[in-house]
């Protein structure tokens, strides 16, 4: 039974992260377990080969030399099949994975699939979120209602103060 969200409500800082596993763009599954003891930057935007999604996608993959030298991981999660993903992370050569999560149970999980009305019709989506997960499995940072531009650069930079007050 999926809950869905009427208005965006996302996960809390200091509550553990719920666990997931899904398939990437290569066909491989992934698990947040997978990242104990790593930072884990989680982010959910609604479709690839959009805009704003190539944009932000494009934004974390210029990012990601600073990211890793933080030691944090990137992972981005849609709606979109692993065959979407995969066309979109060559098209763009993004350096990180890119997450199916076809029937939104992780989206569900993470609280950012929402009732969203476009053009007077109504539908769930993803509501543009980032989650900075720490080494301990707790969420660490939420980002809500997302907007591209300079968000990767936010994320660096709230993850360097994360680290620096450890």
């Amino acid at each position: 039974m999926y809950h869905h969200v009427e208005r965006g409500m996302p996960l809390a800082v200091g509550q553990t992260a719920p666990e997931f596993t899904a398939l990437d763009q290569d066909g491989n599954a992934v698990r947040l377990r997978d990242y104990a003891g790593r930072w884990v930057v989680l982010y959910f935007y609604p479709r690839d080969n959009t805009s704003g999604c190539t944009r932000q996608a494009c934004e974390f993959r210029d990012a990601m030399a600073l990211l890793e030298q933080q030691d944090a991981v990137v992972l981005g999660v849609s709606p979109d099949s692993v065959a979407s993903h995969q066309r979109f992370a060559r098209k763009h050569s993004l350096p990180f994975r890119l997450l199916a999560d076809t029937d939104h149970r992780i989206a569900e999980a993470y609280q950012v699939w929402v009732k969203k009305t476009l053009y007077g019709r109504t539908g769930y989506g993803i509501e543009r979120t980032t989650y900075i997960i720490a080494p301990d499995g707790r969420i660490a940072a939420v980002f809500a209602k997302v907007r591209p531009d300079g968000h990767a650069q936010q994320v660096s930079t709230r993850l360097h103060e994360l680290r620096a007050a450890q």
